[in-house]
């Protein structure tokens, strides 16, 4: 099975990531398919603009962390110790790149977020041209916190430095509101209304010659490309190296000792101390 469909349904290309019995988690396949269903959009001289979603309950929960931190024994996220840092860079950046396909399209990706886009998914979200959001869907890069760097690096670019780093250094995540009020989205809007605004704008946005759109896009996305490249492959050996670290390889361990559901509620919540390997201690 397919795990991202594309379909053509007029000057519209639909995207859709199709893994929705574990959340459309991103395995070794996903950004390949990902980024073949966008060149194939790109070639097709009738479609004008893409639509990105999720399939089920959610737009995207991250990387696969049943199968990369809680799977025994190396893995494309996880090697054995020492680790050849130059290949977890080939694989990251390779997803990277594919991620950034949305980015580099001639023609313009609006990303319909519901439910959660958080982690990878956010890489996945941030990269699409425009991002609209359901009021209740939630986005964020927990991983922050511990094991992951997101190597995108598009919330610095949608931002600004200090709005990033709010977001960076707690790791948090925040409903479509707040990320519409600080300017991560275009906008937040009711669950029930999310598929209508997706469309109204897809709809007035296929109006337009793809010439256009692509003049358009190429100008303003120029403006962020004299440095993504080089933050980018930063931010990429930096996920390596968070993920290769004592607290890394302590949060790896916690997973496979507890189960990953835990270790990231501990992460996620603050409760566990990753240098100590300890529950946390507020007095210490």
């Amino acid at each position: 099975m397919a795990k991202v469909l594309f379909d053509r349904d007029g000057r519209i290309g639909r995207i859709t990531l199709n893994r929705p019995d574990v959340l459309n988690a991103i395995d070794d396949d996903l950004p390949r398919e990902l980024a073949d269903a966008v060149a194939r959009a790109d070639a097709d001289r009738g479609v004008h603009v893409m639509v990105l979603s999720g399939a089920g309950k959610v737009f995207c929960a991250g990387y696969d962390l049943a199968h990369y931190a809680q799977g025994k024994g190396p893995n494309k996220v996880v090697q054995e110790m020492p680790w050849d840092p130059m290949q977890d860079y080939q694989f990251m950046w390779a997803n990277t790149q594919a991620f950034m396909s949305l980015f580099r399209a001639m023609k313009p990706v609006i990303c319909k977020v519901h439910g959660f886009a958080v982690a990878g998914g956010s890489d996945i979200a941030l990269c699409a041209d425009i991002t609209i959001m359901g009021d209740t869907a939630e986005i964020g890069y927990m991983p922050t916190r511990v094991w992951g760097c997101p190597t995108t690096a598009m919330w610095v670019y949608r931002l600004g430095p200090e709005k990033a780093k709010r977001m960076m250094f707690t790791g948090d995540r925040i409903a479509g509101p707040e990320a519409a009020e600080m300017g991560l989205v275009l906008k937040s809007v009711p669950d029930d209304r999310l598929d209508s605004e997706v469309e109204a704008l897809a709809a007035r946005m296929a109006t337009v010659p793809i010439n256009q759109l692509a003049m358009q896009k190429l100008v303003i996305n120029q403006a962020m490309e004299a440095t993504i490249t080089q933050t980018q492959r930063l931010a990429t050996v930096f996920d390596g190296i968070s993920r290769h670290s004592p607290e890394g390889l302590t949060f790896k361990a916690r997973v496979e000792e507890v189960g990953w559901k835990q270790a990231v509620r501990e992460r996620d919540e603050g409760t566990y101390d990753w240098t100590a390997n300890e529950p946390f201690d507020a007095s210490r």
